[in-house]
């Protein structure tokens, strides 16, 4: 341990491993319940399992990690030398997640802060990494939760699906939604806001959807220095493809981070997913 300040996440902040390593950032995986086998994402599950399993109506479920699994963590941790923690999650309108690591921290052997950063994917991501920098740089525990909480307010995630079914069997949207999108035969965009997942606009097809969602996102954009993270499930071309529009429309872009999610937000939003976070520096 290099830094007395220690970060810790959820395995749905989908950073990149060597991003991870570098900066000594520890992801806590939630499980995948796929028939009657228990699986911890990233490590027991492949999106690929996933995505089979979907497209075969086979049943998938997502659980937080238990507060034990937290409390290990924070023990290890002050074992290798951390003499405090910043533990930040998904968030809790979409997950227990934050209320286990809360439980867990009650009994910690080092004082733990737990945030709610209302974001989730690389959203979360960008906090965990701006919260690590800050910790790198010799920051306080204070210093680093204001710095995530900062880039969670300023940062916003939109993205596209195929079909609400999926939120809607997982109760992370309405079934009222649901059924407006089905019965008009249109193509949802969402988005993350007060840390819930809500209708943005309805599309009447794929490619207008995803040619409004490119709009979207560089006008949020704009001109000012800005990291954009675009995730996928089982989309590879098509989230390639958004890429490079982006990089094309985005004059302040900085970092852009492609990559397919995890397991347990693609059980929730199912194959076809294209999504597109963009965080300001």
């Amino acid at each position: 341990m290099s830094r007395h300040v220690a970060i810790v996440t959820d395995s749905t902040a989908y950073l990149p491993q060597r991003t991870m390593e570098r900066h000594g950032i520890i992801a806590v995986p939630l499980t995948v319940v796929l028939g009657d086998r228990a699986l911890e994402e990233g490590a027991e599950i492949s999106t690929r399992s996933l995505a089979e399993a979907l497209q075969k109506r086979r049943p998938v479920t997502t659980s937080r990690p238990s507060p034990e699994v937290f409390a290990a963590t924070y023990r290890r941790l002050a074992e290798e030398g951390a003499t405090s923690v910043v533990s930040l999650h998904l968030s809790s309108e979409l997950s227990g997640t934050h209320d286990a690591a809360v439980l867990a921290a009650r009994e910690a052997p080092v004082p733990v802060r737990v945030v709610d950063t209302g974001m989730v994917a690389m959203a979360l991501g960008f906090c965990a990494l701006t919260a690590a920098e800050v910790a790198d740089g010799g920051g306080t525990v204070d210093e680093a939760v204001t710095a995530a909480e900062k880039r969670a307010a300023a940062t916003s995630a939109y993205f596209y699906v195929d079909t609400l079914d999926y939120l809607r069997r997982g109760g992370r949207i309405g079934a009222a939604q649901a059924l407006l999108g089905s019965a008009l035969a249109v193509k949802p965009l969402l988005q993350l806001e007060g840390g819930r997942i809500e209708l943005l606009e309805k599309v009447r097809t794929s490619s207008k959807a995803i040619a409004r969602l490119q709009e979207i996102v560089a006008e949020r954009a704009g001109t000012s220095e800005v990291d954009i993270a675009v995730h996928h499930l089982a989309a590879p071309d098509r989230a390639a493809t958004f890429a490079d529009r982006l990089r094309e429309r985005v004059p302040g872009l900085m970092d852009l981070h492609v990559s397919e999610v995890g397991a347990v937000i693609g059980a929730h939003t199912g194959p076809g997913l294209l999504g597109a976070v963009v965080s300001p520096r």
